[in-house]
């Protein structure tokens, strides 16, 4: 009988000719897991996105080829079709190429699109995943995304739609999103949200109440991180009086009572609303 053919992870080689997509997480440089710190080590070219943060890139060669790519919603980014002729022309002329992400190459980092263009184009390519800024977010703050008896399951979505897009015909139904997750208990991420808050505002409150708990997090893992909670009624003005923009992610559930009740009771006496701080967990 023969046995089917298997992958030893962690043989990975990072040889000329190929291309890695590596997740550099959501920026602070201690969080890059082993592997990703080895192949920005061994690459001699880098096609960086905006949104890594500058230490993470200690680890690459004095003699690698640093390219940045600016890649960042709403606001002007390198075309996508140009970043992926880089990396088939730079693999061709036998550089060993990582392509450096923020997050996760394949939680919004268009990795998906990237491989299929390699791939047709005969470049071997791998993908070494990154902690996404979704997870370290709420994590920073001491409280879980799922839980046994608050959530039972966790949803990534984006926010920002496809240019030339609109709020309604996008795709997303958020109205049906915000239903299934209060019948689910479902915890919402939702990423590159803050442009679309009132929009988004809206459609969820047809399904979720105007209490729900509700965190946004800025710059997540870095010095300069900000958070606000408060609760889905109350996410327009918030962001609005806090000042909070992008990078940022919201999470919308009741697990974010968790941060209230680990919290001592003045972290909270200038929070957005103060009901958040009454919440428990």
């Amino acid at each position: 009988m023969n046995m089917p053919a298997t992958v030893n992870a962690s043989t990975t080689r990072f040889d000329p000719g190929t291309v890695t997509l590596v997740g550099a997480g959501p920026g602070d440089p201690e969080l890059l897991t082993i592997k990703a710190a080895k192949a920005i080590a061994a690459a001699t070219v880098l096609l960086v996105d905006d949104l890594v943060s500058d230490a993470v890139l200690e680890h690459a060669s004095p003699k690698a080829r640093i390219v940045h790519v600016g890649k960042r919603g709403g606001c002007k980014s390198t075309p996508q079709a140009f970043i992926e002729k880089l990396m088939i022309m730079a693999a061709r002329e036998g550089e060993v190429v990582v392509r450096l992400k923020g997050g996760d190459p394949f939680i919004f980092g268009r990795g998906g699109e990237e491989v299929e263009h390699l791939r047709e184009a005969g470049i071997e390519v791998q993908v070494l995943n990154g902690i996404t800024a979704g997870l370290a977010g709420l994590t920073s703050l001491g409280a879980p995304l799922t839980h046994r008896d608050h959530a039972h399951g966790v949803v990534f979505i984006t926010g920002h739609a496809k240019p030339g897009i609109s709020h309604e015909s996008r795709g997303t139904d958020w109205q049906q999103l915000a239903a299934t997750a209060r019948d689910a208990k479902l915890t919402l991420v939702i990423y590159m949200g803050v442009s679309s808050a009132a929009a988004i505002q809206a459609d969820l409150l047809t399904g979720l109440p105007a209490s729900t708990p509700l965190a946004i997090i800025q710059h997540a893992s870095l010095p300069q991180q900000r958070h606000a909670l408060t609760t889905l009624g109350e996410l327009p003005a918030t962001i609005a009086r806090e000042q909070l923009g992008s990078p940022a992610v919201i999470v919308v559930g009741d697990v974010v009572r968790g941060v209230a009740a680990i919290a001592q009771p003045e972290t909270f006496r200038d929070a957005p609303d103060r009901r958040v701080a009454n919440l428990r967990f």
